[in-house]
């Protein structure tokens, strides 16, 4: 190599840190939301800034977030996309519910994006394919959303002769009705009937509870939605008030008292978004970052949610389960 290009190469390195300073905030700000609650998201937010640290970034200290809650009115999601991208955010992170990236996709934000969602982010247009996302947007996929017919069929091992099993839907949530109808398909193809009582509100979602016990259901599945997830305390108490089984996606549902549940590992899945997102900020496009799968779904059964219901787990159910907890 000649020394005068040589010089002018050195000469570049050097200057290009200068640029990039000047262009960049001295502590980058990622922007997190999500259509949960920051009561019920606290150990996947400690496990996404787990994820942050291994790739170098401490909140507080090399890196800020600022954070906005949905509680499961997916009507503020947009508004929460404004307002962080308005503040200048180098990085925006949307979990908690295929309706938090749906939100960025239809601002069309240029900024990059690490998602969550149960759903599949082909088929809703979030990402071009999964090995190769293309564009700024990349992230994880817990397939949730497509459970519901094995749970249906975990709660019928439990109860084979519940005439009628009740089904918490929420019409808002946009996979919902994909949601209800594999439940109807897997209900028919056991003889299984099924009572939906649909929730969006406070208030609506009191009234369908109570219409779970006016119908005599003999058991209930809770449908994959942020919505339910922000209020799974008063889900579990009231299946146990009323000493009904019921089963739900994540396992911190059975570590809140509830009786099953069966999905992926929302803990894992948050380490990973906060790792992608250490990557972005240290250069990698989300275009050449692989959305994200789950190798591993959880079913887990409280045995002591099933003592205080009055109920026998069938041995052959226990032998299914991942973890039981005593």
């Amino acid at each position: 190599m000649k020394r005068r290009e040589f010089i002018g190469l050195v000469g570049g390195a050097a200057a290009w840190p200068l640029v990039a300073r000047a262009q960049q905030p001295a502590t980058p700000v990622i922007g997190f939301m999500s259509g949960r609650s920051a009561e019920d998201s606290a150990q996947a937010v400690a496990a996404f800034r787990q994820g942050l640290a291994e790739t170098g970034f401490v909140e507080g200290q090399t890196v800020k977030i600022e954070y906005r809650w949905a509680r499961g009115d997916y009507n503020r999601l947009p508004a929460f996309v404004a307002d962080l991208v308005g503040q200048g955010v180098v990085l925006l992170v949307a979990l908690g519910g295929d309706t938090s990236p749906l939100a960025a996709k239809n601002a069309a934000v240029t900024i990059p994006v690490v998602f969550g969602m149960g759903g599949d982010p082909v088929k809703t247009g979030i990402v071009a394919s999964f090995n190769h996302p293309g564009g700024n947007f990349t992230g994880f996929t817990l397939w949730t959303n497509d459970m519901e017919s094995k749970r249906l069929g975990l709660l019928r091992e439990l109860v084979p002769v519940a005439r009628l099993i009740g089904v918490l839907a929420n019409p808002r949530f946009p996979p919902a009705a994909q949601e209800l109808v594999d439940l109807e398909v897997a209900a028919k193809a056991i003889n299984q009937q099924l009572f939906v009582a649909n929730a969006d509100t406070d208030t609506a979602l009191d009234a369908a509870l109570m219409s779970l016990a006016e119908q005599h259901v003999g058991g209930f599945l809770v449908t994959a939605a942020p919505f339910f997830d922000t209020r799974q305390d008063r889900i579990v108490g009231f299946a146990a008030q009323h000493r009904l089984p019921a089963v739900y996606q994540f396992r911190e549902y059975a570590l809140a008292g509830g009786l099953m549940t069966y999905g992926p590992s929302v803990i894992e899945s948050y380490r990973n978004a906060g790792a992608y997102a250490g990557r972005i900020l240290k250069g990698a496009k989300p275009a050449d970052l692989p959305v994200l799968q789950p190798t591993k779904f959880d079913f887990v059964i409280n045995l002591k949610a099933a003592k205080s219901l009055g109920l026998t787990v069938p041995s052959m159910l226990l032998a299914q389960a991942g973890e039981v907890i005593e």
